[in-house]
């Protein structure tokens, strides 16, 4: 049997008594991989991303562990809530537009203490101030700095379009104008490389177009070691009390926590290990996070049909996008359907052997986005559910 086919009877026997749709967490493979982002932190903390957790069962399991502390938020009103529930460190990774969250944060000493909010532009902090229910409380700050690779003067543009903060001067120009504004406190500096964290260097089948990804990469990490650190030192010079400088991802943590500027890492994908993380080079996780969908026809030879599973993950458009069929091995889509909404036929020999009722397990594209689909995620242990977590969704909260 291989170590698939093991996990797929482990997977059956532990779910037995649930009905599909169903999904799970193997908390070995989480703990495992949890494990293996610290090491290649190399002693730097890792702050949890919650956009790839959506379950705070799951994130108070991480942070309770070493080499783990703080976490990185999606949205303003997710990072009061986390507050509320006792998380003391939230940073929340983009700009708000939540008026009514800023009100609520700028109320309560509590939460403006756990929550660092995100600028890249003075007229976000305009923002909060016309939303301020307390002038004597301090609001604390991190500033963006945008990671992309530019080249030919600018020409070419490879990463996200994320902060308008590209170079030392920007940056220390808006952090002067924190520092002389009432009610806010530069706390943070975060650059997120997702050209070099969140793009596979290893794609299957695709050897040229995998080697100039990694080229890319190995440019893209030199030209922002440098300009990171330059940064730093531009952005301590005004605010010399800066408590952290996050950078990093799960694709990148290892090359990201060698820099000597940064003091912390974010990661979070790497705990559930989604199909998008498994063409790397720099390292090799464990897939943690399933779902399964039940069979429900049998149209033929070769042919099985499950119901649901169309799930894609945000993003480009691309079947990369699509949740991948992961037990038994050896199924595929139907080129002419894909993964639908209510009914998903699957082909490939493994069919013949699937009963109706038997459950067909997959692997989403992305991590937290599976729990936008599930109010609940069981745990398993071995060949056992040992408890069961509510999502984000089963807290009756989605914040995007």
């Amino acid at each position: 049997m291989t170590p698939r086919a093991a996990d797929r009877a482990r997977y059956d026997r532990a779910t037995a008594h649930l009905d599909a749709p169903v999904a799970i967490v193997d908390l070995e493979a989480f703990d495992a991989n949890a494990d293996d982002l610290v090491r290649r932190a190399a002693g730097k903390p890792i702050r949890v991303a919650s956009k790839s957790v959506r379950c705070r069962a799951l994130l108070e399991r991480v942070l309770a562990r070493p080499g783990f502390a703080g976490i990185m938020s999606f949205t303003l009103a997710e990072s009061l809530w986390l507050a509320r529930a006792g998380f003391e460190d939230v940073l929340l990774a983009y700009p708000s537009a939540d008026r009514t969250a800023f009100a609520e944060l700028t109320s309560d000493p509590k939460l403006a203490a756990a929550v660092t909010v995100m600028v890249d532009d003075p007229a976000q902090l305009d923002l909060v101030d016309a939303a301020r229910e307390r002038q004597d409380l301090e609001v604390r700050v991190c500033l963006e700095l945008d990671t992309s690779l530019q080249l030919f003067g600018g020409r070419v543009r490879v990463g996200a379009r994320r902060s308008p903060l590209r170079t030392p001067a920007q940056l220390a120009d808006l952090a002067r104008s924190v520092a002389r504004r009432p009610g806010f406190r530069l706390v943070g500096l975060m650059a997120y490389e997702g050209h070099v964290a969140g793009v596979g260097d290893a794609v299957a089948g695709r050897p040229v177009r995998s080697r100039a990804i990694r080229l890319m990469q190995s440019a893209a990490r030199k030209e922002l070691a440098a300009r990171r650190a330059e940064v730093v030192r531009a952005v301590r010079a005004v605010a010399p009390d800066l408590e952290f400088v996050n950078g990093g991802g799960t694709g990148s943590v290892q090359h990201t926590a060698a820099e000597a500027a940064v003091t912390e890492i974010a990661a979070g994908s790497g705990l559930y290990v989604p199909r998008l993380f498994d063409n790397y080079t720099s390292f090799s996780g464990r897939p943690a996070a399933l779902f399964a969908q039940p069979v429900v026809r049998r149209p033929g030879v070769g042919v099985v049909t499950v119901l649901g599973g169309g799930y894609p993950a945000s993003g480009a458009p691309g079947t990369d996008r699509l949740p991948v069929p992961y037990l038994p091995e050896g199924l595929g889509y139907d080129g002419q359907e894909g993964a639908g909404e209510v009914q998903t036929p699957l082909l490939g020999s493994a069919a013949d052997d699937l009963l109706i009722g038997d459950k067909v397990w997959f692997r989403h594209a992305k991590a937290g986005e599976l729990c936008e689909r599930f109010e609940e995620l069981h745990l398993v242990e071995g060949d056992r559910v040992t408890a069961t977590a509510p999502t984000y969704r089963g807290e009756g909260r989605t914040f995007l």
